[in-house]
């Protein structure tokens, strides 16, 4: 009987709704291309989490496993092995971590809530899972301890009382410790909360117990009394043993270390102040601060290491926070650079009874995680392995690009490893515990991500691993300020000039473009020589939206715009640009700013590193007193030689291997006046003219206005925009009010662009006696010029906000081949540009390339915009092409190539060859999608096939045209939280998941998408989410995930020698499980604590696990642990013979001594 399969039947009516909103002419056109992709073929999941924790609060270290585990103040965990293993895990109640404590070499971990929860985590699976939870409900956890290769875990709490929990079962024993038979009888107080738990190293049965007033018991567990009492006037923070058992170190709250012998209570051996400053009288030493952990380590050869946390000098406010190391008669004070959470030090036995050893110190920093050598004189630190530094500049944008060129990787990795720490330890890095997934996919994955100080890091993120690779530092090609007197000459952001806003890459030419929130613009190339670069190539551009008066005054005759006379035109495209230099323009107090960046180019020397090299800068320049704004788009094509740009006055062409501006011009100049798109600006008062460029005064915006989403439509969406301006904040623009109108120089080139349909191009019109007509394809007329109008309204602050909503923005490029006018079918595509605004208009302007080689760096490209083709509810977020048989046509591009080899060595590289052949030469489908709609529209008929309404309540956030290993599709994060993927080109839904609920912006302005199914965004300032959407990538993930728990046979206990054997000096074992069981000690309260069963109980881990490779894992586990419990047996078998044999030896040697003697001469 087959399987009824209702999400096939649902997909069948919605497929139905949807295809009824097509054309008549699409439904046919689309028979003829089948597509594969089926609901069935997506799943969401999440894969795996990189960064640093984010608010980290507790650390412990598994020895044996060379495991580290990090819990934090949101209730998560996050485990590390060796570079490439990392486990991310949740508490459900969200609760901090206060306490992690490893079952050593058990693969199992518990967790303490404040929530006064404890937890048992089974980390033999990949996916680690609760197995057991007990919550208390009388009484707060404040300290837990559990013992080396012992069950019964000591729960300290507020109240001053210790519970023992069976980590087996979980469950209470009825042994207690209360806090009124530990202290003294006579004490009066309360001892306050248990801030320590120890057992003796050389007696489990004796009890280490610290309260915080300062009172330290020594609990005798068989006697279940207390041996000793040591009292202390100030607060105790912790406590730390001798391997021998014979003393221990307290640290206190005044600054103070205070050593203690067992066997002499009255008073401590030692008390130092390691801070302090010893006064000349011999009195006791100033207070200090609190030294928070103290740790008391020895070794064999040498003198013990004390570590400890805090404990400086009052009068080293300002001081950061530091880690002390005293060693002998030296002490080391290491300066970390985030406060301490905690720190943990590495030894080389498990075994609390012997010589530790240690090797290495683990310090957990509020934003770092730094690994000291104790084995190297001057402690360095260790070369950390994990992507741990995503946040050493807060993140401002990212792509995420799969699929890439399998030489990319190599490349980037071979110049960013000259970028590495330099006087780091050459040891290998300590914490190496866990085995790598075995990966099905092997594609190359890269993540770039843009920074608030203006670099850019390129991630290795292949195999669900993160590595950085190169980083590159874009504000080195800007002056920097030298103090406070010095700064920048204007202040259009307060902090953060140089922050990355958007970026554009070819991964194929390794062209680069990062635009900057200074309204900046960077184009890089990739070498592999290091070069000096002695001036760098600048463009300025003055790009101003001037929106016309509603009408026009009484007999006012409309103004044709003046061109200069063909001798004054210089032929030298870089000469042919009108805009006047940084040096003319005003920047004086008593008039408005005008022809000035936001930011001055390096006029010293660069030393250019292999890597990314400066190509070209562009930069906005400020228009009569108001500054440039931020640019919203940004796109590079290395097979035409453009990048082009755009924000809310319009868009820019930049032809990068001249080095020069092809156009410029306000987004209302490339609609054509006759079509039914063109949108006039609103305003209460009467209707402006069709096509007229206008302008409007912004000087009285507020910076949250400026800051705002430029793809806001609708009430919701600017209701959107407005918290997405509040995110960005600290990189919003300062506006100051102008109050002269702005008079253009001389030199400026004033136009005023009339469209006329004439052959497919714009021209403009001229006054008569002035120069002829030139054709705006010609970079010569349309190089710099601004728009401005004789008869322009006065630049007041009465400008009302419907007005400056009228502005629209660019929201989207796409550089490709294609038709950008309809024409014949016959007829061949041609390179153009199509251009997405953020009311929802998809513009096309056609380019005329010159042919390639010298040709190309002498003529120039022409332009020519066609108007509107397409028209979408919100704003347009992305673009694609596919051929008539549904292929994704990939974008022209050029092939990487030295830029700084010789004359001899160098060689031109042509373009990629296509994947396939050119079947859309005869036709192509347009995929366009925004902020509400998606639709595929035919060319060159530029007739609309499909569309899809996306939501109507929400908004898309981000959409991506996606190749899979079985289709395209369209898939789109939306407001609401919503992960959507529609088929292509019929926009049927294939996925609808809520998935996560916009409650942080950052989520919005990092969440990307790539090829193959992969998607990510940043849940926090410091770590990457990582998440797939493809069923067979989700079917895999067990695989693909790394191991935690790999078997490892447990060191060997030290040797207690002969004598101590002999004679009881070595360590006393206790019999716990006699001591604390429900035998003996009887059953504890149910009120006191809930027993709670885990989801990752055996049970469910055998159900989870699937597959030959999960039973042939768990059958090589199992074989391991047997071989590893009958080789234990074996050697304690032979050390017994051995022993029995010993002492059969010296019994018979003393038998034969006293053999013939008489009892009176013994």
């Amino acid at each position: 009987m087959k399987k009824f399969n209702i999400r096939k039947v649902l997909d069948g009516l919605t497929a139905a709704s949807s295809s009824s909103a097509s054309a008549q002419s699409g439904s046919k056109e689309n028979d003829a291309i089948p597509e594969s992709l089926q609901s069935e073929h997506f799943q969401l999941c999440k894969t795996v989490r990189h960064g640093f924790p984010h608010q980290p609060s507790s650390m412990a270290f598994d020895p044996v496993q060379k495991i580290l585990a990090i819990g934090t103040q949101s209730g998560a965990l996050r485990l590390f092995g060796r570079a490439g293993v990392e486990c991310y895990c949740q508490h459900e109640s969200g609760a901090a971590v206060i306490q992690l404590q490893f079952l050593v070499n058990e693969g199992a971990l518990v967790s303490a809530l404040t929530d006064d929860s404890i937890h048992l985590w089974n980390l033999r699976q990949k996916q680690p899972a609760i197995l057991h939870t007990l919550k208390f409900s009388k009484e707060r956890i404040t300290f837990c301890h559990l013992p080396f290769q012992s069950k019964w875990l000591y729960v300290g709490t507020e109240r001053g009382n210790i519970y023992i929990v069976n980590v087996e079962s979980f469950t209470l024993s009825g042994y207690v410790i209360m806090w009124n038979k530990a202290i003294e009888l006579s004490t009066k107080t309360h001892p306050g909360p248990v801030v320590h738990i120890s057992d003796n190293p050389m007696d489990e049965g004796k009890l280490l117990i610290g309260y915080e007033c300062g009172i330290v018991v020594l609990w005798d567990l068989k006697c279940k009394k207390a041996d000793c009492r040591y009292n202390y006037d100030e607060a105790i923070h912790s406590v730390a043993w001798h391997h021998e058992g014979k003393q221990f170190i307290c640290s206190h709250s005044d600054g103070t270390l205070t050593t203690w012998n067992v066997r002499a209570p009255a008073k401590p051996v030692q008390t130092i102040t390691p801070h302090g400053k010893q006064s000349k009288d011999g009195k006791k030493p100033e207070p200090c601060k609190p030294i928070l952990k103290v740790e008391y380590k020895t070794t064999r050869a040498g003198d013990p290491f004390m570590v400890l946390s805090g404990g400086l000098s009052y009068d080293t406010l300002g001081r950061r926070s530091c880690l002390t190391v005293m060693h002998g008669k030296s002490t080391t004070v290491l300066e970390m650079d985030y406060p301490i959470v905690d720190f943990l030090t590495l030894c080389e036995t498990p075994y609390p009874n012997d010589f530790q050893e240690p090797y290495a110190v683990v310090v957990l920093l509020e934003k770092d995680l730094v690994v000291i050598d104790l084995g190297q004189i001057g402690y360095p630190i260790f070369e950390n392995p994990y992507p741990l530094s995503i946040h050493e500049s807060p993140v401002t944008c990212c792509e995420y690009f799969a699929d890439c060129p399998a030489e990319l990787i190599p490349a980037l990795y071979s110049v960013g490893c000259r970028q590495k720490r330099q006087g780091c330890s050459k040891k290998e890095w300590p914490i190496s515990g866990g085995n790598w997934g075995q990966g099905t996919h092997s594609y190359p994955e890269i993540l770039v991500t843009g920074h608030a100080d203006g670099s850019v890091k390129f991630w290795d993120a292949s195999v669900l691993m993160l590595q950085v690779l190169y980083k590159l530092k874009t504000a080195k090609v800007f002056e920097r300020a030298r103090g406070k007197e010095e700064k920048p000459s204007t202040d259009i952001v307060d902090e953060d000039p140089f922050a990355i806003q958007t970026l554009s890459w070819c991964p194929e030419s390794r062209i680069f473009c990062v635009a900057g929130v200074s309204a900046h613009v960077i184009i890089y190339r990739f070498s592999k020589q290091e070069v000096t670069t002695e001036v760098i190539q600048l463009l300025e551009v003055r790009l101003q939206c001037e929106l016309n008066d509603v009408g026009f005054p009484d007999g006012a005759v409309e103004q044709t715009p003046t061109l200069p006379t063909p001798g004054t035109t210089s032929s030298s495209p870089q000469e042919s640009e009108p805009t006047p230099p940084t040096s003319t323009g005003s920047n004086s107090s008593d008039g408005p700013r005008d022809n000035v960046p936001c930011l001055k180019v390096r006029s010293a020397p660069l030393n250019q590193s292999p890597g990314y090299q400066v190509e070209l800068v562009v930069q906005l320049l400020w228009v009569s007193g108001e500054p440039p704004q931020p640019i919203t788009s940004l796109a590079v094509n290395s097979a035409y030689g453009l990048v082009v740009f755009g924000n809310s006055n319009g868009l820019a062409v930049v032809d990068y291997l001249q080095k020069t501006l092809l156009l410029h011009m306000g987004t209302l100049e490339l609609y054509s006046p006759t079509e039914p798109y063109l949108r006039q600006p609103r305003s209460p008062r009467k209707t402006q003219p069709s096509g007229a460029v206008c302008e409007t005064n912004e000087g009285t915006n507020t910076t949250e206005e400026r800051c705002k989403s430029p793809t806001s439509v609708k009430s919701k969406s600017r209701r959107f925009s407005k918290t997405v301006a509040n995110d960005f904040a600290k990189m919003s623009r300062k506006i100051s009010s102008p109050t002269t109108e702005h008079k253009p120089d001389m030199g400026e080139i004033v136009l005023r662009q009339c469209f006329h349909k004439q052959s497919g191009s714009v021209k403009v019109a001229r006054k008569p006696g002035t120069a002829p007509m030139l054709d705006v394809q010609r970079s010569q007329s349309c190089g710099s010029f601004n728009t401005n109008n004789a008869f322009a309204r006065s630049r007041s602050s009465s400008v009302t906000s419907i007005d400056r909503e009228s502005r629209e923005a660019i929201s989207s490029f796409q550089l490709c081949d294609s038709f950008p006018r309809k024409t014949d079918p016959a007829s061949a595509p041609g390179p153009s540009l199509w251009v997405g605004t953020s009311q929802g208009a998809v513009l096309a302007v056609s380019l005329s390339m010159p042919p390639d080689g010298d040709q190309r760096l002498q003529e120039h490209v022409g332009v020519s915009p066609c108007g509107t083709l397409v028209r979408l509810k919100g704003g347009v977020l992305t673009m694609a092409f596919l051929d008539t048989s549904g292929v994704l046509i990939p974008r022209p591009c050029e092939l990487w190539f030295e830029p700084n080899a010789t004359d001899q060595d160098r060689e031109r590289p042509k373009r990629r060859p296509p994947a396939s052949p050119p079947a859309y030469s005869e036709g192509q489908y347009a995929v366009v999608c925004s902020e509400k709609q998606a639709k595929v529209v035919s060319l060159p008929s530029h007739s609309c096939v499909h569309k899809h309404n996306i939501t109507e309540a929400s908004f898309v956030l981000r959409a991506e045209v996606v190749q899979l290993a079985g289709g395209l599709c369209i898939v789109c994060f939306c407001a609401n939280g919503h992960i959507i993927a529609l088929s292509l080109p019929s926009l049927r839904p294939l996925l609808d998941v809520n998935y996560l609920p916009l409650t942080d912006m950052r989520i919005a302005r990092t969440f990307c998408f790539s090829n193959l199914g992969q998607a990510l965004y940043m849940n926090s300032s410091m770590e990457i989410q990582r998440i797939t959407y493809i069923q067979e990538t989700c079917d895999n993930l067990q695989e693909m995930l790394s191991e935690l728990f790999t078997p490892v046979e447990t060191p060997e206990a030290p040797n207690r020698g002969f004598f101590k054997g002999l004679f009881g000096g070595g360590a006393q074992s206790l019999d716990r499980e006699d001591l604390f069981g429900e035998t003996t000690a009887g059953k504890a309260s149910s009120s006191l604590a809930q027993h709670i069963p885990g989801p990752g109980g055996m049970e469910g881990m055998k159900g989870a696990a699937s597959g030959v490779v999960g039973d042939l894992a768990r059958a090589r586990i199992a074989l391991d642990e047997r071989g590893q419990k009958l080789g234990e047996l074996e050697e304690r078998t032979a050390a017994m013979m051995a022993s029995a044999d010993s002492f059969s030896k010296h019994a018979h040697g003393i038998m034969l001594k006293y053999k013939d003697k008489k009892w009176y001469q013994l």
